[in-house]
């Protein structure tokens, strides 16, 4: 354990900008910038002047000679010369390698290839442009360091159009995943038991949700509504016995008291279906919400625990919410972030047009 906190030590103390080993890593990689940019300036030449455009280009300006004096006594120096380089970027990427590796910079030893695939392919001559992948990282890893070897607007333009084809691929790479996902689920006879274990995973989420909900909406609006609630029911108890005919009749044959009897009779039964009423809300009208209130989680537990395949009309509902879910993330994925920022800058630039004008 020591033997490795001493380890990441030095690497760390190592690589801390301003220290002696930071110093010699940006010096190197400026010396390499360079080499990368003159190679491929070299190579880049050479393949313009080796072609029929450079032989038709040295006619046009009267200078075949010029054009002759390089085929014959540069271009085997520039020939030589790539093959020195090449040979030496092979033997600089093996002494990086171990260096990584005694280094411990990657968590595995074999990592370095993979992190490192554009330089190593760079070597081969059919794919040498991609040196200019190497020189690129550097000049961005020499601007985060603050040396503003890239313009700002370069930087800027390269860094939106990177992100523009990054958008672009994942977009095509989501959207081909979306629809091969939604074509599964409507050809696959498969697609139901899927469908039936998303439902079954969040089982448990949904009672609880709908716990909550009861809790919060109904159990509240029953304890705002509740007097009204109790006297609608004994008005309607009151109601019921005068709606009574038998009742009436025969309280009326008793003389004197049979119509007070009658009133002691409809108000009891009033009082008695508002006592009723408040009595059977009371359990649903908790005031304290914090506190969960067991009828609601029961009723939640049952209504989560129902069958899908045994209602038609709950499973068209769960279907249909996973493929808008799917085609709502598709259209999502759809959206060119780039083309908006586009717009953007038309926009404040068209202002600051008008603004000068």
């Amino acid at each position: 354990m020591k033997q490795d906190e001493k380890i990441n030590q030095f690497r760390f103390g190592f690589l801390t900008k301003g220290s002696w080993g930071w110093k010699v890593g940006l010096g190197y990689d400026i010396f390499m910038m360079v080499l990368i940019v003159i190679n491929l300036f070299c190579l880049s030449a050479n393949a313009v002047l080796m072609s029929d455009f450079g032989g038709w280009l040295f006619d046009f300006i009267h200078l075949p000679e010029l054009l002759q004096f390089y085929r014959t006594a540069l271009r085997p120096w520039v020939i030589i010369t790539e093959s020195w380089f090449t040979s030496f970027l092979i033997i600089e990427l093996i002494l990086r390698w171990i260096i990584a590796i005694l280094g411990q910079h990657h968590r595995r030893w074999f990592f370095f290839p993979f992190i490192h695939w554009y330089e190593i392919l760079s070597v081969i001559p059919q794919l040498r442009f991609l040196r200019l992948l190497r020189a690129g990282s550097i000049a961005y890893k020499l601007y985060q360091h603050g040396y503003r070897v890239i313009p700002d607007l370069w930087y800027q333009r390269a860094n939106f159009y990177y992100h523009m084809v990054l958008e672009e691929l994942t977009s095509r790479i989501v959207i081909t995943v979306l629809d091969g996902v939604k074509r599964e689920l409507l050809t696959s006879n498969t697609h139901r038991k899927l469908i039936e274990d998303l439902v079954d995973h969040h089982r448990e989420m949904f009672a609880r949700a709908l716990a909550d909900i009861l809790q919060e909406s109904l159990g509240k609006e029953l304890q705002a509504q509740r007097i009204n609630i109790a006297k609608n029911v004994g008005n309607i108890v009151n109601q019921a016995i005068e709606d009574t005919p038998e009742l009436t009749q025969l309280l009326r044959l008793i003389p004197l008291v049979g119509a007070r009897i009658e009133q002691q009779i409809q108000s009891i039964g009033q009082r008695l279906g508002e006592n009723i009423t408040q009595g059977l809300i009371q359990p649903f009208a908790q005031n304290n919400t914090a506190a969960e209130n067991p009828l609601y989680s029961e009723i939640a537990q049952k209504v989560s625990q129902i069958a899908i395949e045994k209602n038609p009309h709950v499973e068209k509902l769960v279907v249909s919410a996973v493929f808008d879910s799917l085609e709502a993330v598709r259209q999502q994925v759809k959206v060119k972030q780039w083309q908006q920022l586009l717009d953007q800058h038309d926009q404040v630039e068209s202002t600051l047009l008008t603004k000068n004008s």
